[in-house]
């Protein structure tokens, strides 16, 4: 017997428990031998995130896919898996020490600081999952993958090592955005632009000889004044006349007391500022740029924490060294008034990036680094798409991609972390001459590439043993053991010790001894770890067993769809599109869905900030998880951001009680299915258009899944079931369900039991709990289930439909639409009959009145019928097909006073239209309002429009 009310809270656990028992999320689970392969890999959760509104959506769209083609026999898998989440989980496990009193990650050292990673893992890491879990994922845990397991690290070191090989992975010094508080580069993806109240400074570079053309300075503009002490250059546009004979001249630069050139380059823009600005290679993107374009030298002003260092190259003055660089800022602007020199500034908002974790300010440091030679690989990955292997849908966004991929960068691939992948490479000194001359490691290091400290001994010893006729003997250790020692010897047996700057980033000591007939060599580990980018980008592949050959690499790769949001275009598909046709020489997956962002009522970003932040665990505790997916589901338009409501929620979840009362109501009338129930062979003309409507709405639902349009396919399963089933079937079915003719009620019985069934399996993808409950509790009577429905058959019904059955109910259901609008437009009571009288019927309409009067004077509260040559007076009337249908209303309502009404509120509606043209039209309100603001405004003329004119309508009827 099925219960009263369903309660998710209860049944939800209990269900997925009993799908996880029975295997159900397995790979290949419910196909049959030689089924086609079907597979999805997760967009890898960071292992210290938690479920917010974006993976719900991500998440609801796979699972609808992999239930839905689980449900039409394909082998299918969905690989779940996280991601270590380099900087995030370091900062959380430094956060937790320090919380608890223990000693600080450099206190403990590496090792030490590694194990308590793990064991926090262990402990707390991967709350995603089982958060994932309450939302209905059905993914095969079995094969839960972890960026930093076993196998997948042999993954990223071989990658690593085979494109180090292949010359596609080089050391090089460039720009990067680093993080001051975490002391490491970041990806453009952890850095957040954000509009903040800023100053631009002007001050004068005088030119070292003198007056030329009546100008003896160069004014320059700039948002960040410490950074003038690096500048190697001021540049002018070529086209700029003012500047046009200071090419190639000098100007002094002020306190670091330089000489600079001013040169000539595209990036000035002459209209803006004084046309000159200052190039500052070693902390400005831009400036890096057109230094090297130029040759200009790449001065750095700051260390690893962004205090002011003092070299020979950059001549700042002493007093600078170690000031934090805001407060080096305030010191440099004094010292420009001082000189007189200061000429002015401007308040103005400007853009600055911000790590998303440590909430600084990012700055552009020029640092050595790792790097993948991304042009090279982006050819063929663009090329994959151009030629259509790979789709994106919408398609739009192919554009992006094309964009990143067109104008990509070198790809910095190593971070200054602890947690993570350490980089494959040791260093060692270059061995060179007949007597053995080391040079140092720290200026030009021999690097070694391989996979482990065997392949590495034997690299080293086979390089060493060529240039010399020593025996060499190889060592290794540790950067932090070696700098515990704290000396080492060179060539001449003088002592080396550490490098003088930046020490936590480069091999900080050379050990080696000559010793007569032998070498020692130490070398040492890059203690740099690489970009958790980098190995999610081999996560199509590694996740399926690579290195080796597997069965489930050879069957489920490549994969049959990514589903991602658009933020990671570039960082994550384009990646996995490079590294994927390098490695496994097929794209990694055929179609690429992007889904689109999930914002607040109002259509603003969630943002804890603005305390608009929607949590879906709170959704599923309130409304349950298939109320919370099948929200998500009708709102996710291809292209479309989804303005997510409560309301919306709230109205699914009654969506959902609609479906458990329905299917209640047919428990309660004996509706069970029957053993053989051919649906081709029912007589009854409403059995008939049910199950033509059922096949209509399967090719609806299973044409736009296929197609990505979620929300066509949601919408077309709540148009099928409450509209169609709840509100016209089942009340059109009651009498036959208590009627005397047994064999019609046998067969709307059977037919009712059918189709609810079609409905659940229908459902299932975006509903899976109550689906699953009711499949259970309906399957107690009638013929067996042989299976749970998520491995059940999707439904096929093509060919079921019945045009003179559709033909005759959708006349009925229009007829008593019609009549209900106008009762509703007129403010008939609910409670009064009122007569229908038809005028100019034809044999076809009289036939289908005498056949359908029972269900007509039922449900559109008709007292009788008649058929009439003259439309009665007070009458409100409306036409369909051939045939006029009058509603004589003067015994019912005061004609009168009804159409005062109306006049009063359409007056009051068009007024209230005519105050909402009036602010749009006022281009002041138009400029200041926010964007969600003036769509609030057109949605209220539009709905007062729609009130408008149906009221008119009314009244045009009792006219």
């Amino acid at each position: 017997m099925i219960e009263k009310k369903y309660e998710p809270q209860d049944a939800e656990k209990r269900i997925y428990q009993a799908w996880e028992d029975a295997g159900s999320f397995k790979a290949g689970a419910g196909s049959s031998e030689g089924a086609t392969p079907y597979s999805i890999v997760i967009p890898p959760p960071n292992v210290t995130g938690s479920l917010h509104i974006g993976h719900a959506l991500n998440n609801t769209i796979q699972d609808i896919l992999i239930r839905f083609e689980r449900m039409r026999g394909k082998d299918v898998l969905w690989q779940p898996g996280m991601d270590h989440a380099g900087i995030a989980t370091q900062m959380v496990v430094e956060r937790q020490l320090a919380e608890q009193g223990l000693p600080s990650r450099k206190e403990m050292g590496r090792e030490a600081f590694i194990k308590k990673v793990w064991e926090w893992k262990e402990e707390s890491g991967g709350t995603i999952f089982n958060q994932l879990r309450r939302l209905g994922a059905s993914c095969d845990w079995s094969r839960e993958r972890f960026t930093m397991d076993e196998g997948l690290s042999e993954a990223v070191v071989k990658v690593f090592v085979e494109l180090h090989k292949k010359g596609l992975i080089y050391k090089d010094k460039r720009l990067v955005n680093w993080d001051p508080t975490f002391q490491t580069a970041i990806s453009d993806l952890e850095v957040e632009q954000k509009d903040v109240n800023g100053h631009m400074w002007s001050f004068a570079y005088p030119l070292v000889d003198g007056e030329v053309d009546g100008i003896s300075e160069i004014v320059i503009a700039t948002t960040r004044p410490e950074t003038m002490l690096g500048d190697g250059a001021v540049a002018v546009h070529p086209s700029d006349e003012r500047y046009k004979n200071l090419i190639g001249k000098m100007v002094r630069l002020p306190i670091a007391e330089r000489e600079i050139p001013i040169i000539s380059d595209e990036y000035p823009d002459p209209e803006f500022g004084t046309g000159a600005v200052k190039i500052t290679g070693a902390h400005d993107f831009n400036d890096f740029e057109v230094a090297r374009r130029n040759n200009i030298p790449l001065i750095p002003l700051m260390d690893s924490e962004a205090k002011m260092i003092v070299t020979p190259e950059n001549n700042v003055p002493e007093h600078y060294r170690g000031l934090d660089r805001f407060v080096a800022r305030k010191l440099v602007l004094k010292e420009i008034e001082e000189l007189g020199l200061y000429r002015g500034v401007e308040e103005k908002i400007i853009a600055q990036p911000f790590g998303d974790r440590s909430g600084v300010v990012i700055e552009p440091m020029l640092t050595e680094q790792w790097y993948v030679k991304a042009e090279t690989l982006a050819k063929p990955a663009a090329a994959s798409v151009r030629e259509g292997r790979t789709k994106f849908v919408p398609d739009n966004w192919k554009n992006t991609y094309y964009h990143w991929m067109d104008n990509i960068q070198p790809w910095c691939i190593s971070r200054q972390l602890w947690w993570g992948h350490q980089i494959p490479a040791w260093y060692g000194a270059k061995l060179e001459g007949e007597r053995h001359e080391l040079q140092d490691v720290i200026s030009d290091p021999k690097i070694f590439c391989g996979s482990d400290e065997n392949e590495i001994r034997a690299l080293a010893t086979t390089y060493y043993s060529q240039r010399t006729p020593a025996n060499v003997t190889i060592e290794f250790n540790t950067l932090e053991k070696l700098k515990e020692r704290g000396i080492g010897r060179d060539a001449g047996g003088r002592d080396i010790g550490q490098h003088p700057e930046d020490e936590a980033r480069n091999p900080a000591l050379v050990l080696w001894n000559i010793d007569g007939s032998e070498v020692i060599i130490t070398l040492y580990r890059d203690p740099d770890v690489l970009d958790t980018w980098f190995s999610s980008g081999l996560w199509a592949f590694s996740t399926l067993g690579w290195p080796d050959e597997t069965d489930e690499l050879a069957k489920y790769y490549p994969t049959s769809v990514l589903v991602t949001g658009f933020d990671i275009i570039f960082f994550w598909v384009a990646r996995m599109m490079m590294l994927s046709l390098e490695f496994m020489e097929k794209e990694p997956f055929a179609k690429v869905y992007v889904h689109a962002l999930v914002r607040d009522e109002q259509g603003q970003k969630m943002s804890k900030s603005k305390g608009n932040v929607i949590d879906p665990l709170e959704l599923i505790d309130e409304y349950g998880a298939d109320a919370t997916r099948f929200t998500l589901a009708a709102m996710a338009a291809q292209g479309r951001d989804i303005r997510l409501s409560l309301p919306r929620v709230e109205g699914y979840r009654n969506f959902v009680t609609k479906i458990w009362n329905a299917a209640r109501f047919l428990e309660m009338n004996d509706c069970q299915r029957v053993e053989g129930f051919d649906p081709k062979e029912v007589k009854n003309p409403l059995n008939q258009w049910i199950i033509g409507e059922a096949s209509r709405a399967v090719s609806d639902v299973t044409r736009t899944i296929e197609e990505f349009r979620f929300n066509e396919a949601a919408n077309a399963c709540y148009e099928f079931v409450w509209n169609k089933f709840c509100d016209w079937y089942i009340e059109l079915a009651k009498p036959l369900f208590g009627g005397e003719d047994e064999a019609a009620k046998a067969e709307t019985r059977a037919t009712a039991a059918f189709t609810l069934d079609q409905i659940l399996k229908l459902l299932h993808p975006f509903m899976p709990f109550v689906t699953e409950e009711l499949w259970a509790q309906t399957g107690q009577d009638g013929a067996s289930r042989e299976k749970m429905l998520i491995i059940s058959s999707w439904p096929e019904l093509a060919g079921l439909e019945n045009e003179k059955a559709d033909a005759e109910i959708s006349w009925l259901i229009a007829l008593i639409t019609s009549i209900r609008s106008v009762r509703a437009e007129m403010n008939v009571p609910a409670s009064a009959k009122i007569p229908l009288h038809i005028i100019g019927e034809g044999e076809e309409t009289r036939s289908k009145v005498n056949s359908q009067m029972a269900a007509i004077k039922r449900l559109a509260r008709i007292e009788n019928i008649e058929f009439s040559k003259n439309v009665p007076a007070n009458s409100a009337q409306f036409v369909q097909g051939e045939a006029t249908f009058a509603l004589p209303l003067g015994d019912v309502i005061d004609l009168q006073v009804e159409k005062a009404r109306l006049n009063k509120s359409i007056a009051k509606l068009q007024a209230e239209i005519d105050g909402v043209d009036k602010k749009l039209s006022n281009e002041h309100f138009t400029s200041k309002a926010p964007e969600h603001v003036i769509e609030d405004q057109r949605k209220r003329k539009n709905d007062a429009s729609e009130k408008r004119d149906k009221l008119a309508v009314a009244l045009k009827r009792l006219s």
